[in-house]
């Protein structure tokens, strides 16, 4: 252990954010990666390429990054995976839809969590029974014969169905009610009275809800035109890959920085005991003339310079400024964190009500990721010249819900547009 290092939990302040880091090895996320081509959750459905195009230029994007996204406590059953998609043409930056978010989703079949009990009937003995010509169609249809369902509740921790649970099966009941229904009416009795709307509350509730549903089916809603994904040949010129590796935020315990000692003076005089000036009046000047905001983004980032990736699902994202459109939204949101020496929490976590809800479910939606100026160095590490990108972060706000697109069978991968938010550089200050 060296002079500056200490195994002392005291040190070090650790937060719920996860941090990525560039890689040029593989990491044990074989997925997740800045730059190059992107790669699907099932390559037999990608998504439509209108999803990842510039709305300035109108063409495909270069891939910025792709991410496993799977939260199993949060979301069970469900397999996700972030990308970003940034253009490179010099006319469509620092313009609204030249960086794109799409979140894909496929969601797995739950299974019943508990094994169905042994009551020692065989599987034929849980087969429908059939109508046979002696049983009236009317019996069935207003259950003189009651059907047993077995109960079957889902497991969002298993991948299969038991092949002996029927909820579809039906037994006809020891004693039938036959003898104990009411006698019909007589017809001449039926036709002297006006005519009569049966009461769904009559009959069984499935037959009910059937009627109603077939009185009024849903409006379908419109078809989206879907437009097929190219080829790899066919695709932009990709951006420098790199692995992604993660690890916990550290920051430095407030026990760990050291002030200047009052005696020292700029001059480095060591013998002059005091100091000419206590430096408040320059430090009101100094204080007044810098972004408070970006000082504060400018200063965490310093503790972990090379990191490319901020992550916390319904964390508090680290503004790069809170004057431009994006920061007006959700600096009211921000919260101040809660610091003691071990852990650093945030308070009011997830709240983004400023950014639009999602378009395909209604929900809100929540703060997940944040790209870093870092992330710029590692993409542009084999381009030319001094015009590349020019923004500060890029928030990736995604539905709260984790829901899936419409018309999407189960086994298959949807995709869906998610909010960005993207800060760029101040053309007045030189901050690179």
């Amino acid at each position: 252990m060296t002079s500056c290092e200490s195994d002392s939990s005291d040190d070090y302040a650790t937060t719920n954010v996860l941090l990525g880091y560039a890689s040029k090895q593989p990491t044990d996320d074989s997925f997740s990666q800045l730059g190059g081509f992107p790669t699907w959750l099932d390559p037999k459905f990608p998504p439509s390429a209108t999803l990842a195009k510039c709305k300035v230029c109108n063409t495909i994007m270069p891939l910025l990054i792709q991410l496993h996204g799977d939260m199993p406590d949060q979301f069970p059953n469900h397999e996700r995976r972030l990308y970003i998609f940034g253009c490179r043409a010099k006319p469509c930056r620092r313009k609204e839809g030249s960086i794109r978010a799409i979140r894909s989703i496929r969601l797995s079949i739950a299974v019943s969590k508990h094994p169905p009990r042994n009551t020692g009937r065989t599987a034929s003995d849980l087969e429908p029974d059939p109508v046979t010509p002696s049983e009236k169609l009317g019996d069935r249809l207003f259950a003189t014969k009651s059907p047993t369902f077995v109960a079957s509740n889902p497991n969002p921790f298993s991948t299969a169905f038991n092949s002996i649970s029927n909820p579809f099966s039906s037994t006809p009941l020891a004693n039938p009610p036959c003898s104990s229904q009411k006698m019909l009416p007589s017809f001449d009795v039926l036709a002297s009275k006006a005519p009569q709307r049966p009461n769904d509350d009559d009959l069984p509730a499935t037959f009910a809800q059937k009627v109603r549903i077939s009185a009024s089916p849903a409006a379908p809603e419109p078809l989206t035109l879907q437009e097929p994904w190219p080829v790899e040949s066919e695709l932009p010129r990709a951006y420098h890959m790199c692995h992604l590796d993660a690890d916990f935020e550290s920051l430095e315990s407030p026990s760990q920085k050291f002030p200047i000692p009052q005696n020292m003076n700029v001059d480095g005089s060591e013998n002059q005991s005091t100091v000419e000036s206590d430096g408040n009046d320059d430090a009101d000047i100094f204080e007044s003339t810098i972004d408070k905001t970006f000082q504060r983004f400018a200063d965490r980032l310093s503790q972990n310079p090379l990191q490319v990736l901020r992550y916390e699902f319904m964390g508090t994202p680290l503004l790069y400024a809170k004057t431009d459109q994006v920061g007006k939204i959700l600096v009211s949101n921000q919260s101040v964190p809660q610091t003691d020496l071990k852990k650093i929490i945030t308070v009011n976590k997830g709240r983004m009500s400023g950014i639009p809800r999602c378009g395909n479910c209604g929900a809100g939606r929540a703060f997940e990721m944040q790209l870093t100026p870092q992330a710029i160095a590692e993409l542009e590490a084999d381009e030319t010249g001094i015009e590349g990108m020019d923004w500060g972060t890029i928030l990736l706000g995604v539905c709260k819900e984790d829901c899936q697109a419409q018309r999407v069978k189960q086994g298959e991968v949807g995709h869906l547009e998610e909010w960005i938010g993207v800060q760029w550089e101040e053309l007045t200050v030189g901050r690179r």
